[in-house]
């Protein structure tokens, strides 16, 4: 059966089951590690098999999942980065970085290809154990946010959370209102729709058009995906906020620490409950709860 741009459209229900497994907070050991720097999640298999990792003072499994917001991670006897309690400047460190295109979001290059890196833009010691929170892929340019506050940073990627991360897209073609308004009640991705997304028009012209698009969830190349499966392959793409983070003036390439009030922005924006909160905003498959709509009122 040939697919068409008409099935990547369609409004398929998928079970509630699975948007609560989208939202748990609790992931695997590997993954979080992996996040954290400690190597590729086949050798932080490797480490978690060779029982060198802890969770809550218990020798952690391979399969064991634990939310580093919460659960107190250790490998080799080290607190996992960024879950140290040592007062109130504990060692803390946020970055915003403008990441230019061609650079790829790891600490190092896997493929040993001579790429740059994020890293590799910042001037800070290597012994604070920075990473970047979240992926740009290397085509895209824009925000990137760096740290060693590992409970900060999985409250800001987590899906459950849906923070909003704000792109200016540049797509190919005369974008039209129908195809702009079937993005923003969601599409069929990988056998799942996405969370409905606030799309604004900026400039329509005859061979590319400009949007501001917001996505309170973080699938793979989402917006390429999408834009390319409804006859739109994203040409430029920008990030430009992450929560209450903005790009500001810096250059692509420029970096700078947060101010004070940045990171107390930042921290502010995850301490809410999420359980508290829709996540995903009339997203068709989500369940409702009675008691939350009660709350509201």
């Amino acid at each position: 059966m040939r697919k068409s741009r008409a099935g990547m459209t369609g409004r398929t229900v998928v079970p509630a089951s699975v948007i609560e497994r989208e939202f748990l907070v609790e992931e695997r050991l590997q993954k979080i590690m992996a996040r954290a720097s400690y190597g590729s999640r086949r050798s932080c298999e490797t480490i978690i098999s060779e029982g060198r990792v802890t969770v809550n003072g218990r020798v952690a499994k391979l399969g064991d999942k634990a939310d580093p917001a919460t659960d107190h991670i250790e490998v080799d006897g080290q607190s996992l980065g960024g879950q140290t309690q040592a007062g109130p400047d504990n060692g803390f460190i946020y970055i915003a970085l403008n990441k230019p295109r061609g650079v790829i979001s790891s600490l190092e290059d896997e493929l040993e290809a001579g790429r740059t890196t994020v890293r590799d833009l910042v001037d800070v010691d290597s012994s604070h154990h920075i990473y970047p929170v979240g992926r740009l892929d290397k085509p895209s340019e824009g925000l990137v946010l760096m740290t060693n506050d590992g409970a900060l940073a999985h409250r800001l990627t987590h899906p459950r959370y849906g923070h909003e991360k704000v792109y200016d897209v540049t797509v190919e073609g005369n974008i039209s209102d129908l195809v702009l308004d079937q993005w923003r009640r969601g599409v069929i991705l990988d056998g799942r729709i996405t969370a409905p997304a606030p799309i604004e028009l900026i400039e329509r012209g005859a061979d590319s058009s400009r949007l501001r698009i917001i996505l309170r969830e973080g699938r793979k190349r989402q917006i390429r995906r999408i834009a390319a499966g409804l006859g739109h392959p994203v040409r430029q793409l920008i990030r430009e906020r992450i929560g209450p983070l903005t790009l500001g003036d810096l250059q692509p390439g420029q970096w700078r620490s947060l101010t004070s009030g940045e990171v107390a922005e930042l921290k502010q924006s995850v301490t809410d409950d999420p359980a508290s909160r829709d996540p995903l905003p009339n997203h068709p498959n989500r369940k409702k709860d009675s008691r939350a709509a009660r709350s509201s009122t």
